[in-house]
């Protein structure tokens, strides 16, 4: 949720980070003073223009230090302001518990999970909203890096994978290709190149292949085999009711920050 906060915007603007620059910096700055082809590489389906632009010269304005302090002060605002008083409840510290144990089960799996790695480098927050959000972010980056890694396996570039992704139909390939910030040409391109090695079908509006579809099935299938162990330590149960508990609260987060995401569920 800290991607669509408008006090996460706030925040960075406040560093003197505009536009893009705000989620590249904060979602990289665990990593530290890197370069863009770093960002590039770890964040996989950017356009590297984008990448770059939103970069140039954040790291002379601000630190990292500053920018992850900004993220989380950003996430405790955004986190009271939609759940008020639930954020002391019980129902949110067990579900605090619950996520916590699953993410510092995996804490040591780092290899080939850079992201991951470099965000459980960080502090774990005191309050229980925020170890919530913490481990969702390592958990979401431990999944996010086992996503990037299946992908490249697959011998699918970063546009490739969006434009797969699109064909999957989960979300508008428009939205997926501004969002991203690939050009028509680039898009156009893409499309071409997985029609020309059997994943898409030709002359048709990004339809799967029988072929392109398995392989794209056996990459989720990858991704999900890599990312089940945080969930395994803490078992079934655990997880049906560590889902019973957040529901409420990713319903009213998404409800104030993401309403065009309740057309999909």
């Amino acid at each position: 949720m800290i991607y669509f906060a408008p006090e996460a915007t706030a925040a960075y603007g406040e560093l003197g980070l505009r536009g893009r620059a705000g989620y590249f910096a904060s979602r990289s700055a665990a990593l530290g003073v890197v370069p863009a082809p770093v960002v590039v590489a770890t964040f996989y389906n950017f356009n590297p223009v984008l990448v770059a632009e939103s970069l140039d010269g954040v790291w002379s304005v601000t630190d990292p230090a500053a920018v992850l302090a900004a993220r989380y002060a950003a996430a405790d605002q955004a986190l009271r302001g939609t759940l008020g008083d639930a954020i002391t409840s019980p129902e949110l510290r067990r579900a605090a518990t619950l996520l916590r144990a699953a993410a510092e089960a995996v804490a040591g799996d780092v290899a080939g999970r850079p992201l991951f790695a470099a965000h459980t480098a960080l502090p774990w927050p005191t309050e229980p909203h925020l170890v919530l959000w913490h481990a969702q972010t390592l958990l979401r980056e431990y999944r996010g890096d086992a996503h990037v890694a299946a992908l490249s396996t697959a011998g699918l570039s970063g546009i490739e994978a969006l434009v797969t992704h699109a064909a999957s139909g989960a979300v508008p390939a428009e939205t997926l290709r501004t969002s991203r910030a690939w050009t028509e040409a680039d898009w156009s391109a893409a499309v071409s190149g997985l029609r020309a090695r059997g994943w898409l079908i030709e002359d048709a509006d990004l339809t799967f292949t029988p072929d392109g579809a398995a392989r794209r099935a056996e990459i989720e299938k990858a991704t999900d085999e890599r990312s089940v162990r945080p969930y395994a330590h803490i078992g079934e149960s655990a997880c049906v009711e560590l889902q019973a508990l957040v529901r409420p609260f990713s319903r009213a987060l998404t409800e104030k920050l993401m309403p065009w995401a309740l057309s999909r569920q």
